[in-house]
């Protein structure tokens, strides 16, 4: 019979992470374990990728639900099949740990060039919130690393500055040697956003993610009929379970792309289904991670190499903590490898 335990730990920022939600530099994380009752030594890892303040199941009630669950599991009564809708995070987890346990607490979760150390992913530069001057030295750093695609995180300062500051790195670099995608983290209004929108599209911007805060549907659909830049929606996606709720906010909206994060959506499953919906759709897309240490990122980025899809995807949340897990993922520049021979150190997690 399948037991579970749940682990918990603090890890700490190499550097105060600036959100639009305010300024980080601890995250709490619990982890699932799953384990057979007659092997306790062989158990699959899963991580509750709860996101401060954006995640759907950041509510008071998320200890006790995840202690319900794990009480179900160490009875024999929980249904692994059934999604836990209202706990993304959770039933990212436990996805993740259940495949695991069924790969024998390998950590490999998809075999491929990717996982045999053969290959990389592409991965875009994270330029997060802060002063100009921050935002220009952590650019600096990532165009000195070759990045060639670089994630600008707005709506920290006024838009004259961040405009001012991203006109500066076009006049350095053409379109065709770095790639510019903003987040504006719904920092924009619908009374200002398609301006706003119109100028940066002078800048060869690549797309901007969530221009408005999520749940206006009418003014976000305007938008992206509007606008001269793709919009990509990242936040709007939260929530929207089961399949007919994806694909009716597709065909409302209809997006230039979506923003693909398991941690908040679910799971690889759930995110499955986005995909499939949006490729039907002609909806283009790429995989970013939440915040997620080297357990989380791990799944979720041997699952996005299996999708081939060519674009710089946002996994670069490795590199964040002082204190992460030891584990085969290594950043270089802007590619992601999985070196098969380094391994894991999960000890503080067991």
């Amino acid at each position: 019979m399948i037991k579970a335990a749940i682990r918990h730990k603090i890890f700490n920022f190499r550097q105060a992470a600036t959100t639009s939600r305010g300024i980080l530099t601890q995250k709490s994380v619990y982890f699932i374990l799953l384990y057979e009752e007659e092997k306790p030594f062989t158990f699959g890892i899963g991580e509750c990728s709860l996101f401060p303040g954006l995640s759907m199941d950041d509510v008071d009630g998320f200890e006790k639900k995840l202690n319900e669950i794990v009480g179900l599991i160490n009875k024999g009564l929980f249904n692994f099949k059934a999604p836990v809708h209202n706990f993304p995070s959770v039933n990212f987890a436990l996805e993740t740990a259940k495949k695991d346990l069924d790969n024998k607490g390998s950590k490999v979760f998809y075999q491929s060039e990717f996982t045999q150390g053969n290959d990389s992913i592409l991965i875009n530069g994270l330029i997060w919130m802060g002063t100009i001057e921050k935002m220009k030295e952590q650019i600096e750093n990532k165009l000195n690393e070759s990045f060639t695609c670089i994630k600008v995180k707005i709506g920290a300062l006024d838009f004259k500055s961040e405009y001012e500051l991203l006109s500066n790195i076009r006049k350095e670099y053409n379109s065709n040697e770095l790639e510019i995608r903003v987040d504006a983290n719904g920092a924009f209004t619908p009374f200002n956003a398609l301006e706003h929108l119109k100028k940066l599209s002078d800048l060869d911007i690549h797309s901007v993610e969530q221009p408005i805060l999520p749940s206006q549907l009418e003014e976000m659909a305007a938008l992206c009929l509007q606008s001269p830049l793709p919009i990509a929606l990242d936040e709007e996606l939260i929530g929207k379970f089961p399949a007919e709720n994806k694909l009716k906010l597709l065909q409302i909206v209809k997006p230039q792309y979506i923003v693909i994060k398991p941690g908040l959506l679910g799971g690889i499953q759930s995110c499955e289904e986005w995909i499939d919906i949006a490729n039907d759709l002609n909806i283009r897309w790429w995989v970013t991670s939440a915040l997620e240490t080297n357990i989380g990122l791990n799944v979720i980025a041997q699952w996005t190499y299996t999708l081939k899809n060519p674009v710089h995807q946002g996994l670069s949340t490795g590199t964040l903590y002082v204190d992460n897990i030891d584990c085969p993922l290594v950043l270089s520049g802007e590619k992601l490898y999985y070196f098969p021979k380094k391994k894991w150190n999960i000890k503080s997690l067991t």
